[in-house]
């Protein structure tokens, strides 16, 4: 089954009210709900992984100042 948009859902509800036949509506509705919820779901799931990211390059700098620090006591030592 190809991938459905929720607009292609929206316009097919569209055409239920046009023809008047509301027998397949109510399945739309729970297949726009349920695009609607993977929509959002793929937006949180970005929204972690930018925030993983940056969480990441802060660790790296840290580990960075630290491997320095280190080279640095050794020297002295």
């Amino acid at each position: 089954m190809p991938n459905r948009y929720i607009c292609t859902v929206l316009e097919e509800m569209r055409q239920c009210y046009k023809t008047r036949n509301f027998s397949y509506l109510e399945g739309l509705i729970e297949e726009a709900q349920s695009l609607g919820d993977r929509m959002e779901s793929a937006l949180e799931d970005k929204n972690y992984i930018i925030l993983n990211r940056k969480v990441l390059s802060k660790l790296k700098k840290e580990i960075k100042e630290l491997e320095e620090k280190r080279d640095e006591l050794k020297g002295e030592m």
